[in-house]
């Protein structure tokens, strides 16, 4: 009962956007009187006899004039509004230039009332005047102000009155609805309407009025049920026929009357026999709708427009869910992400997902979708949300993981100007080369990184790189001779072999203990060799020519090469002292058989092929 009530207090201190008068807070009846003044593009009619004291003129009322009609605007200094009623189409409006001297300017007398019975009284008013147009009324013009006064047939009773206080002009239009209720007497079935002016005529104070109503005015009801006061009902179709109990709660005191009402389509109701309390136990058999009549007397229950109606209590009937189509079952590969497995419910239901068909661990709720974390087959199934209706039975979605082709990189070699054949080394694959082929091996005849894509028959692919290298033939292109050191350099880096004269290949591109002669370079790798032939001289870096028979000359060693060669030797101040060739290939240490002295010598070798050759030697005694 506290959520009731709580619910009452909501909605009678919601923020109403009226006028400072007073309203029906509670439920309302349909309009016994409803002025709309009409609609249509020409001036009037024009109002009854007796309604009002003003002037009616078919153009642009001056002070004390009224007139009725669509456009509002009739003076430049008023707004370009429509009337107020919705949806109205060249809707009409009371148009009413204040006279000078306040006063009564509207009377209606209005019928069909019920006796003790609240009504509610209101009318949508608006200032015309435009504070926006320049040179009219000094400031916001003469405000409005109406008093709204509600008496007795005979005018001798006042039952209710209320003013809307001062209405200044404004720079856009503002329509704003005023009220009243009151309560009619044992007996009363009329009320008249009364307008006031209470400001003075001149610039300003003028004013539109529309959409004027009575209809009845009760205490805000509403039907509710269960241990929570649910305001409505859900159940599952195949949960019924169920009874439920409801009950009228209203906000106020009143010693009410009831006739409860139902339909099928919220819209027309029919009374249910016999049912005139506060409570009713419906049984359920289909989708429905409740509503109470609510009247203060008894008798103003068979008036449609004496008596007021609750907030309608709302019976959904469910169809039963059935199991959610599944958008397919997920089939991923090794190492690809895992997706997430969906299903299609019907609009309005919603899905929890289980591990097993039936009963098993709940996974995940309120979600289409569900993101697995291992192999296997889950199941979904549908429900409607807030209600207690699922699917008879659940459906399967699975996933499964496929296993990859497995594959290893590798590398490959080829020759200089020949090819290698390499190959993705999986059988039973499909296969996809970055060169375009599509055979398990390829030829290739440049260096590079070849790959190849191979896919299963499950669909499942993986890569295979293969680096490609190209063997170039070695190319000799130094032979550096440091004495008896022979070093053998190539153009470019490379797993190379090396030999003197084609003998004993070693590792290593350096010779040392060479003896002189004519000699021949060899570098070679598998794909093949370069030769290169050379003359290594050999001359003493000292001699000693002391007669024992040991290193008593100077001279070449190897004796191919003095046809090749000339040896000049000089002595320190650079006089020439012999040359060595083939006809003279050694030097005793004389000059013109004198002895010379134990010091530094320098020779020039020159080179039949034009090249050349200069170093020193020591003889020593």
């Amino acid at each position: 009962m506290k959520e009731i009530v709580a619910f009452l207090f909501l909605l009678l201190t919601t923020n109403l956007t009226y006028g400072q008068l007073g309203f029906c807070l509670g439920s309302k009846g349909l309009p016994i009187f409803n002025e709309d003044f009409g609609s249509g593009t020409t001036f009037g009619p024009q109002l009854p006899a007796g309604t009002t004291s003003y002037n009616y003129v078919s153009g642009t009322p001056n002070d004390g004039d009224y007139t009725i009609s669509s456009q509002i605007n009739l003076n430049n200094s008023w707004h370009n509004s429509q009337d107020h009623t919705p949806g109205d189409t060249n809707g009409k409006s009371l148009i009413v230039n204040a006279s000078f001297t306040s006063g009564e300017f509207y009377k209606r007398t209005v019928t069909g009332l019920c006796v003790n019975t609240t009504f509610e009284f209101t009318a949508w008013l608006m200032n015309i005047y435009n504070s926006a147009s320049v040179g009219a009324c000094p400031g916001t013009g003469i405000p409005i102000n109406v008093t709204f006064e509600i008496w007795d047939a005979t005018e001798t009773t006042l039952l209710e009155s209320g003013s809307t206080g001062d209405i200044n002009g404004t720079p856009t239009p503002i329509w704003e609805q005023f009220g009243l209720t009151f309560t009619t007497l044992a007996g009363q079935t009329s009320v008249v309407l009364i307008m006031k002016n209470n400001g003075a005529g001149g610039c300003g104070n003028d004013l539109a009025i529309d959409d004027i109503m009575f209809r009845s005015c009760g205490d805000f009801t509403i039907i509710a049920t269960g241990p929570d006061n649910d305001t409505s009902f859900r159940a599952c179709q195949d949960q019924l026929p169920t009874n439920i109990s409801l009950n009228v709660f209203s906000e106020g005191t009143n010693l009410n009357v009831y006739q409860w009402q139902e339909s099928d389509d919220n819209t027309i109701w029919t009374d249910i026999i016999g049912e005139t309390t506060d409570s009713y136990v419906p049984t359920i058999t289909a989708t429905k709708f409740f509503r109470v009549k609510v009247a203060e007397d008894i008798a103003n229950l068979a008036n449609p427009f004496c008596f007021t109606v609750s907030e309608v209590f709302t019976v959904t009937v469910i169809p039963k869910p059935i199991a959610p189509p599944s958008n397919g079952n997920a089939n991923i590969c090794e190492g690809q992400p895992i997706p997430a497995l969906s299903v299609t419910p019907a609009t309005g239901e919603q899905v929890n997902w289980f591990d097993a068909p039936s009963a098993g661990n709940l996974l995940q709720a309120n979600s289409t979708t569900f993101t697995p974390t291992l192999e296997g087959t889950y199941y979904a199934e549908a429900f409607v949300p807030n209600a207690t209706c699922v699917s008879d039975t659940r459906t399967a979605v699975s996933f499964s993981v496929r296993e990859s082709p497995i594959v290893t990189d590798g590398s490959a070699t080829f020759c200089q100007g020949t090819f290698v054949n390499i190959s993705a080394e999986i059988d039973n694959v499909d296969y996809l080369w970055s060169t375009g082929e599509t055979t398990k091996t390829i030829r290739v005849t440049s260096a590079g990184t070849y790959t190849v894509t191979v896919t299963n028959d499950v669909g499942c692919s993986n890569v295979r790189t293969v680096t490609v290298s190209e063997i170039l033939v070695p190319v000799i292109d130094q032979i550096i001779i440091d004495h008896r050191t022979v070093t053998i350099t190539t153009t470019i880096t490379g797993d190379y072999e090396y030999a003197l004269d084609g003998l004993d290949y070693q590792d290593s591109n350096v010779f040392n203990n060479v003896i002189g002669g004519v000699r021949t370079a060899f570098v070679r790798n598998r794909c093949g060799r370069d030769i290169e032939d050379f003359d290594l001289i050999i001359l003493p870096k000292f001699f000693t020519p002391n007669g024992d028979g040991y290193n008593d000359t100077f001279q070449i060693e190897g004796n191919s090469m003095l046809p090749k060669v000339k040896i000049a030797i000089f002595d320190r101040q650079g006089a020439l002292i012999i040359y060595l060739d083939e006809r003279n290939s050694s030097w005793d240490g004389t000059f013109n058989g004198n002895l010379l002295p134990a010091t530094d010598y320098w020779y020039k070798a020159n080179f039949t092929n034009g090249s050349e050759m200069k170093g020193h030697f020591s003889l020593i005694r």
